[in-house]
């Protein structure tokens, strides 16, 4: 069984895409709008990623800035019209005005990806009660992945949170795999992997020239070569 440690990358495009493979990337999140922190790509975004790699695949399942889900019929029919698209896997997350989980709208997104794996995103971060949002979302279908900082602020801030959360795997909640993004660095990875985390997220570390750059394969790769260090 492999212990190589998952490293997933931000792709608006094909470019980034071919370019995050080939750096080593494990698995792309496919987002647009960064300025809005990430929405649903367009459907000829993702048709066209698919066909320019063979590494799995997230869709972020997310209309309007903020983590308040807006209207959910509109999030329900994207979620759908990305699964008849060909998507197989997704990212979302709502909270609601008091910081708890949308409980409601997240599970009427998820019936919609009718049991595809998927991963709360950050807005984790931004809740009132982690512990209380693991167990109110414990069991739903596809559930696999929290993508969290640890603190809305960044890893700097969160790397308790993290290791903490990393010593409670196994417990109600803590089953999903933690996602480490947001702020993350290449000096957080030694301690992050001596705590059992195994999977990374990057978006800008990825991009020498910034958003308006594309994916570096030679960035992606300085990472997949500090994940792999034994």
């Amino acid at each position: 069984m492999s212990t190589r440690a998952l490293l997933e990358v931000i792709a608006l495009d094909a470019e980034d895409a071919v370019a995050a493979q080939a750096g080593g990337a494990d698995r792309l999140e496919l987002v647009t709008e960064m300025a809005a922190d990430g929405l649903t790509p367009p459907t000829a975004t993702v048709a066209a990623i698919r066909a320019a790699v063979d590494i799995p695949l997230r869709v972020m399942v997310r209309l309007a800035d903020g983590f308040a889900a807006g209207d959910v019929e509109r999030l329900v029919g994207v979620a759908e019209e990305m699964r008849e698209a060909g998507a197989t896997e997704f990212v979302l997350g709502f909270l609601d005005a008091d910081g708890g989980v949308d409980l409601d709208a997240v599970e009427r997104v998820v019936g919609a990806l009718d049991g595809c794996r998927w991963t709360f995103h950050r807005a984790i971060d931004r809740a009132a009660d982690r512990d209380a949002l693991r167990k109110q979302l414990d069991g739903l279908p596809g559930l696999d992945t929290y993508l969290t900082a640890g603190a809305d602020t960044g890893v700097d801030d969160g790397l308790p949170t993290l290791l903490a959360e990393a010593a409670r795997h196994g417990e109600q909640g803590y089953a999903p795999r933690i996602l480490v993004g947001g702020g993350l660095r290449l000096d957080h990875v030694p301690d992050l992997l001596a705590a059992g985390i195994d999977a990374f997220h990057i978006g800008g570390a990825a991009r020498p020239d910034g958003w308006a750059g594309p994916v570096s394969a030679r960035a992606v790769r300085e990472w997949r070569e500090a994940l792999d260090q034994p």
